[in-house]
């Protein structure tokens, strides 16, 4: 006798972050989602609701304002290091800190990790938590590096979120252009590692069982 189809909700806060997972499972599918980017795909036999609605923990919890019937939920995406052993692509399946904010230096980052000893640092995870124990079902989270503990962001991504919390990319560009002989090599230095890290999240969840 065969094992039961199971649904897992994956929730990341952008698109970028899924791309990995998708590739991987193949095919997949438009869903109606009230988010930014909602897909389905089938992997393992199992079904995978694959969801980004932006960054923060208020936009994480509008994703799931309306209750399904899942297995599980899993929060995902990039994160920033805090332990200074872990390297970029590095997946991380612990409890992270949980944060409505980006740590931008190296400085906060050292910080936080003497005080709470948390080896990673992101933005969803505990709004994703908090709503899957509200809907009785198992909470994971999966996170890949995008920055070492010893790496400053290429600007304070907080100045330019509006009023919902979401990044504006055309005033990050902007502020870029500012700067262009620092703040433009480092941010194509972090695009290049979210590639990384959707490639390695992606590889992850293509060989894990949850």
């Amino acid at each position: 006798m065969g094992t039961a189809r199971r649904t897992w909700l994956v929730i990341a806060s952008e698109r970028r972050e899924l791309e990995g997972i998708i590739r991987r499972f193949g095919k997949s599918n438009a869903l109606s989602w009230p988010a930014e980017f909602a897909r389905e795909s089938e992997w393992n036999g199992d079904r995978w609701l694959l969801i980004a609605n932006g960054p923060g923990p208020r936009l994480a919890g509008q994703a799931l304002e309306k209750k399904i019937e899942v297995n599980g939920i899993v929060s995902t995406g990039f994160c920033g290091a805090l332990d200074p052993a872990l390297r970029v692509g590095d997946v991380v399946s612990e409890p992270p800190l949980s944060l409505d904010h980006v740590v931008s230096t190296a400085e906060e980052k050292r910080a936080l990790r003497e005080e709470t000893g948390a080896s990673i640092v992101e933005m969803e995870s505990a709004a994703v938590k908090r709503k899957a124990e509200e809907w009785s079902v198992p909470f994971y989270s999966i996170r890949a590096v995008s920055d070492t503990a010893f790496e400053d962001m290429p600007l304070d991504f907080n100045l330019y979120r509006d009023a919902d919390g979401r990044f504006s990319r055309t005033r990050i560009a902007w502020a870029a252009i500012g700067r262009p002989f620092t703040a433009i090599p480092a941010l194509l230095r972090l695009e290049r590692n979210c590639k990384i890290a959707a490639r390695n999240l992606g590889d992850y969840f293509a060989h894990c069982r949850l």
